[in-house]
């Protein structure tokens, strides 16, 4: 797969399938749109097109949105090639883009820019200045300019908003395993490994401390959990804790933004300064503040026996 941060340099003799949207998290609800995408591609016998925009549309246009992501732009690329993608085009966008007429956007972009032979939209998608074209008027406009229209389903629409809806609580909420099932894979983090306070040692539970890579990436509820992780070509399971180290922190010390410490089991090697993704797998507690250091010893081991259990059935499973 291809992916560009511009319109890709067709041949003037291709023509592609075009699918449209930000497909934050390509969850199973969006599985089935790329799945449909791929599928007519390959019946024309011609390149299938995932057109999205970065940065996300609603960061744009309302910056007090708030809104955190599901996937990065590389962790996307990554699923949309599992599927069969073969062009990944990111378009920059921008307020100005927003305001281009909808005619401006099929004329410049789907058909100069993309070589659309066939576009698949959903029935209650709209574009342009103000939002102000539909379904209809791109039919209109493949009838002008030699491309076909397919329609998304309702159901398969619904499916997506649903899906993404139920994605973001249940991580807000800590049910990872629940959004997992939606996802139809482990949700990520990725990060970069910093020293830390090294108390994790002193405990017998070394942590690498992961500093999140993208700031708009959506984090789970604070707690503990279980985590997989490939590290040098190696499948290594363990628990992170997302919190503020209520034990070892002071309260005036205390940061808006959660601390992030993931311990890896059998294993030892120096991960400062390497990019790092964890997948979480299942949640054990909530973070809790203990009287003595010893008390927090004793919880993580039997946090460790717990977590264990759960990495044995996972592996039985998968």
């Amino acid at each position: 797969m291809i992916t560009t941060h511009s319109l890709p340099p067709l041949d003037a003799t291709i023509k592609t399938a075009v699918t449209i949207g930000t497909f934050d998290g390509v969850h199973l609800g969006h599985t089935q749109i790329i799945k449909q995408l791929v599928q007519k591609a390959k019946k024309l016998e011609i390149p299938s097109v995932v057109l999205s925009f970065y940065p996300h549309p609603r960061i744009v246009l309302h910056q007090d949105s708030g809104i955190k992501l599901l996937d990065s732009l590389e962790e996307k690329a990554a699923k949309l090639e599992a599927l069969g993608v073969d062009y990944f085009v990111v378009y920059p966008f921008s307020k100005s883009f927003s305001r281009m007429k909808a005619e401006t956007f099929v004329s410049d972009i789907l058909v100069q820019g993309l070589h659309a032979k066939s576009v698949l939209i959903g029935y209650d998608h709209r574009f342009g200045r103000n939002r102000n074209a539909n379904i209809e008027d791109l039919r209109n406009f493949g009838k002008q300019y030699d491309f076909e229209v397919a329609e998304i389903s309702a159901q398969a629409i619904e499916a997506v908003a649903v899906s993404s809806t139920k994605i973001r609580k249940a991580l807000e909420e800590g049910r990872v395993k629940k959004a997992n099932q939606f996802l139809g894979s482990a949700f990520g983090l990725c990060g970069k490994v910093i020293s830390g306070k090294q108390i994790g040692r002193t405990l017998g539970f070394p942590t690498a401390n992961i500093t999140p890579t993208y700031a708009y990436k959506l984090i789970p509820k604070q707690g503990v959990y279980v985590i997989k992780s490939y590290i040098d070509g190696q499948e290594v399971f363990g628990m992170l804790n997302i919190g503020q180290n209520p034990t070892v922190t002071l309260q005036e010390s205390e940061s808006v933004f959660p601390k992030i410490e993931a311990h890896f089991f059998q294993f030892n090697k120096d991960l400062y300064g390497q990019e790092i993704k964890v997948s979480f797998i299942d949640r054990l507690r909530d973070e809790i503040k203990f009287d003595s250091l010893e008390a927090l010893r004793s919880q993580l081991k039997k946090d460790q026996s717990k977590a264990l259990k759960i990495v044995a059935a996972y592996k039985s499973q998968n």
